[in-house]
């Protein structure tokens, strides 16, 4: 039967390809939100070649010490979540957890030598972010809810007062409470209890954002292949407008599951007057100039259908114009505009396009996104992730994938380091005295910031061990 397993994460910092998941958290409940089962909180060892982040630990109050005396092994805890958690028919939800948690996992499970994506789409899997929920819900359907806000200050120095859909901020104003946060399995209970509080004040609307967030029911809604004005709730849009615009699709985007979409707060005809030089050095300026006063962003981004995004019909802004600042009469006027200017959308299109790919990474932990491992891989891999120390000290595959050697030497030895023969066992404390003392300084100096800073005595006692335990001695 399909069900929902609300989870979080705790990490060692916020680098999904560097840095580690600390603690797994989750609840399943079903899809009326009435818990099934007990709640899972696992720990998980954090392996002798990683320092975390001191200001993550801060955050968190976990330390690599206590992950090795309760937690898992990485490769204990993906077999253990493969198993029992990532069931046929469950959908995983968590809040930010597209861009943040799911590619924690994702890259978990590629280290250990399992298929990063089946969990979410295999089985009639399928997953759900609430962030952009909660997001499109006070933006659009905000009725009977408490929302929160919060004061931010600008660069000129003022202080003005913004939305906010924080975690924390949420269970405070609608009295349910959050007072762990940053221990996963609260905050998972504190996303449930926001869930119920939605379906309970905005069903219809919750409703509709379940049933429409996959690749196929946002296709419905963002029509790429016959564009038509909608609805569309991000972070990347601006809090004075509660992070709500109306958007067309003016492109297919680099993946085939992704768009370019133009904001329809803005007339295409303000840039008729550059070239496509120039529109291509706005979409690739760098942080300074984008914080320069003359800088201007150009009002498009990419779209990705399957990634949860929160949209719907344009005429869902009825009676909200107002609160998110944009009428369906500008709307129209500027998607007019924007129909009359179609060399203009040419060129935005165009430099869109010509941006410089991302620069590649030569560690194969950061390259699970180079592409899929062949098929001619995929047996080999099943039986690397289902050996033992035993099996794995005599398997020497022939991968297809030049990616794969390297990250089985890795796997084995963090996983089943006995495993190792004595070259291995060599070359491995190459790799981690040569990663450590790279990584060591700039950890050691965020910890003398923290001391200065007054911060937990305990915890930076803790990391000042963990640094000494693992650091290779010298020759």
């Amino acid at each position: 039967m399909r069900s929902f397993f609300f989870y979080d994460l705790e990490t060692s910092g916020f680098s999904p390809r560097h840095d580690r998941i600390m603690q797994f958290a989750g609840q399943r409940t079903d899809t009326n939100l009435k818990p099934v089962g007990d709640p899972v909180n696992l720990l998980i060892k954090m392996t002798d070649d990683t320092l975390p982040s001191p200001g993550a630990i801060m955050t968190t109050g976990i330390t690599p010490q206590s992950t090795l005396e309760d937690g898992f092994s990485e490769a204990e805890f993906c077999e253990h979540f493969l198993e029992h958690i990532a069931t046929p028919e469950t959908i995983f939800i968590g809040y930010n957890s597209i861009r943040f948690d799911d590619e924690f996992m994702r890259h978990t499970l590629w280290r250990n030598f399992h298929d990063p994506y089946e969990w979410e789409w295999s089985e009639k899997r399928g997953r759900w972010d609430m962030l952009d929920v909660a997001r499109f819900v006070r933006a659009i359907r905000p009725e009977g809810i408490n929302w929160p806000t919060k004061k931010v200050q600008t660069s000129d120095g003022e202080w003005k007062e913004i939305g906010t859909v924080n975690l924390v901020d949420m269970a405070a104003s609608n009295d349910f409470t959050n007072k762990n946060a940053h221990d996963a399995l609260a905050d998972v209970n504190a996303l449930i209890n926001l869930s119920r509080l939605l379906k309970d004040k905005q069903p219809k609307m919750l409703h509709y954002l379940y049933t429409h967030r996959d690749k196929t029911g946002v296709a419905e809604i963002i029509r790429p292949d016959a564009p038509q004005p909608f609805v569309y709730v991000s972070g990347r849009y601006p809090s004075e407008n509660e992070k709500a615009t109306a958007a067309i699709v003016i492109a297919r985007g680099r993946t085939p599951t992704s768009a370019l979409v133009w904001d329809l707060r803005y007339k295409v005809s303000n840039l008729n007057g550059l070239s496509e030089q120039q529109i291509l050095d706005n979409l690739t300026a760098n942080c300074d100039r984008r914080r320069e006063p003359d800088y201007v962003s150009i009002p498009v981004k990419e779209l990705n259908m399957n990634r949860c995004p929160a949209v719907a019909p344009i005429g869902t802004i009825k009676g909200e114009e107002d609160r998110i600042h944009l009428t369906i009469d500008q709307i129209q006027e500027n998607l007019h505009d924007l129909r009359a200017n179609p060399d203009t959308v040419t060129k935005v299109i165009n430099a869109w396009q010509n941006r410089l790919p991302f620069a590649g990474s030569k560690d194969v932990e950061d390259q699970l996104y180079d592409g899929f491992a062949p098929d001619s891989d995929k047996d080999k891999i099943r039986l690397v992730a289902a050996a033992n120390g035993n099996d794995l000290a005599d398997m020497h595959p022939n991968f297809s994938d030049k990616r794969l050697p390297e990250l089985l030497f890795r796997y084995k030895a963090r996983q089943f380091p006995k495993s190792l023969n004595t070259e291995e066992r060599k070359r491995w404390e190459q790799y981690r005295m040569e990663k450590l003392k790279r990584e060591l300084p700039p950890y050691m100096q965020e910890l003398a910031k923290l001391d200065q800073e007054g911060k937990d005595s305990f915890l930076l006692t803790e990391l000042q061990l963990w640094a000494e335990s693992i650091i290779p001695a010298d020759d």
